[in-house]
Parts: structure tokens; sequence; C-alpha cells
């Protein structure tokens, strides 16, 4: 009896301390309390997120951040942009010295759970392939027999790569780099025969190269890569406030909202859901410890997901990339916001 006396004491003073313990500070509290939010971007991925000869950063990435920013301070200025190679992402966030990563980051089970990461939804659906010259007479992927393939360390792409020469019994070298800048001069200076990486990036970079019609990306697509935002495990109200401002984007798209018509619609909106959305009535935003009115700024100071892509990715720029899966669901895409209510 007073063994198990015994062991009943101890797990009331177990479960108590579990349970006692001061909750940790959150990330909304450390970025409010810092002034800026802290985003882990590329800084030389043509179209995604490059930063400018003027110290300024560009691109859908870096729109995004700016998004998330706005949800916070209405003000989408209150960005820090912390360059980072694939090889550097990671531990980043794990360590605290990002908030959040944007930096066509591809969700995988094993980010997911080994790196102790949480994903949010993907705000693009990408596939791996490979870059060429239209002269080399490379057509299909076993035209790559023998050849030299620069990619990125510590990508996905890496491994895919590995995987699917490997399982069609193909010979390569790869040529590695952990930075993108080094890896586009390298691939275009006549040192690889091939480049693979996901395809958005392939055509983003050619298309901005000064000799764009001498490349050509192979129609084979090798990998599903879901390009996603990423924020460390442990703190599930801040990961709430990344992924529903992504879903806020979505939703704007879905519903026609603009930045340019934002205001008309929520004076005169009569559905219900944008009313909830635009902050007319329920207060969505205090639920996530944000503005009542915070998915409004959003829209009226970035944008809506069409807006933002087509900003830097869309039919209006060098890039000129094809969305694909990457449409609002009613259109036949991916892209979907489960209901603001």
């Amino acid at each position: 009896m007073k063994r198990i006396a015994w062991v009943l004491v101890l797990f009331s003073v177990l479960t108590v301390s579990v349970f006692a313990q001061p909750k940790q500070g959150s990330t909304l509290e450390a970025v409010r309390k810092r002034g800026y939010l802290i985003a882990g971007v590329n800084s030389s991925n043509a179209g995604w997120a490059y930063l400018k000869s003027n110290g300024s950063y560009e691109g859908f990435e870096i729109e995004l951040a700016k998004a998330l920013a706005t949800a916070i301070f209405n003000d989408p200025s209150k960005v820090q942009y912390r360059p980072l190679t694939s090889k550097e992402r990671f531990t980043a966030l794990q360590t605290g010295e990002i908030d959040v990563l944007i930096r066509t980051a591809t969700f995988t089970l094993t980010r997911d759970t080994d790196l102790a990461l949480n994903f949010t939804t993907p705000y693009f659906y990408d596939g791996q392939s490979f870059l060429v010259r239209k002269d080399s007479g490379v057509k299909t992927i076993d035209d790559l027999d023998g050849a030299t393939i620069a990619v990125l360390t510590g990508s996905t792409g890496e491994i895919t790569l590995s995987d699917i020469m490997a399982a069609r019994g193909l010979k390569y070298k790869p040529l590695l780099f952990e930075s993108l800048e080094e890896l586009k001069n390298a691939f275009f200076a006549g040192r690889a025969d091939a480049w693979t990486s996901d395809k958005s990036s392939l055509a983003a970079t050619a298309s901005s190269y000064p000799n764009a019609k001498d490349y050509v990306t192979l129609e084979a697509t090798v990998s599903k890569e879901p390009l996603a935002m990423a924020v460390r495990h442990g703190d599930d109200g801040w990961y709430d406030i990344v992924q529903w401002t992504l879903y806020a984007l979505f939703l704007g798209e879905e519903k026609g909202i603009t930045s340019a018509n934002v205001d008309k619609i929520k004076a005169s909106s009569k559905d219900p859901e944008i009313q909830a959305f635009l902050g007319v009535k329920d207060a969505l935003g205090q639920k996530l410890g944000l503005s009542p009115s915070w998915a409004y700024d959003v829209i009226k100071k970035v944008g809506n997901y069409e807006e933002v892509f087509n900003r830097y990715l869309g039919p209006g720029t060098i890039f000129n990339i094809t969305r694909g899966l990457s449409v609002p669901w009613t259109k036949g895409g991916l892209l979907y916001s489960p209901p603001f209510k």
C-alpha cells in the first residue's frame, strides 16, 4: 500500500509540474516585441525572391512575407529578410534565427517529422525537371546518361536526381552547389550539361538570362514539389497565423476581392463569409490574436493570390510561368481555403 501511495504521490507531482510550467513566450509575442518579422528567403531566385542592386528584396515569396507582416502590424514593410542557402534554411528556422521560412521549400514527410517543422498548405504546386541547351541534343532523361548535372545541395532535387538516375540505370556526375547564384554562373558558363530543379525556378531563371532562347526545359516531370511556408513545431498559434494569412490570399482570389475593389465589396457585400473575412462582423482576427481587419488589410495592401502571382511571375512578366494546379478549386486547381467562419 505504501508503494502504491508513493507512486500516486509521484504521479501527482509529475502531473502538476508538467501542467503548471509557465507557457513560453509565443512567436507572435516575440515578433511584436521586436517590431518586425524575420523571414528566411532566397536572394537570387528570379521572380520568386531576389535581392536588387538597391538593397531591396522583390518576388512572389517576398510578397508572402509582406502579407504576413501586414496581418500582424498592418504594415508590409515590417519585415527583415534573411538570405539563406538551401543547406542553411532549415537550421536557421530550427534555431530561432528566423520566424518563418518562405524559400521554395518542398513539403515532405521527413522534413515535417525529423526536422520538427510545420508546413502550411502549399502556395505553389511544382515539379522537378532539367534545363539543357537546345543544341545539346538532349530530349529525354535517358539522353542524360553520363552527363554532368548541376544541383543544389540540401535540396529535394539532389535526392530525386539520385533516385531517378539509379532507377533508370543511368550514370551521371553531380555538380553540387550551396549557392543558387554560383550554380547559375557555373551552368551558364558551360560547366554542366544540365541543371535540375523545380520547373518554375528553371523557367524563371532561363527567362531572365540574356540568351534564354538557347535553353529549354525538358517536358518530363520527375517529382512532386509542393512548395510551402514553414515554422517550428510547438507554437500552434503562430502556425495558425501563417496558415490563415495564406488562406486569406486564396479566398481573396476565389471571391474576386482585389486590392482595388476591397473597399467597395466590404461596404456592400451581403455574403456572410465575405463580411466575416473582411472584419465587418464576427471579428475572426481576434481568434488568431490579430486585428478584426487583418484579412482586409492584407488584401488592401498586398493583394490576393492572383495579384501577387501576376505581379512577379505571371503573364505580364518576362517569366510568364503557368500556374498549373496552383489555381482556385473553382477553376479545377488545388488552391482551397477552409471557410472563414
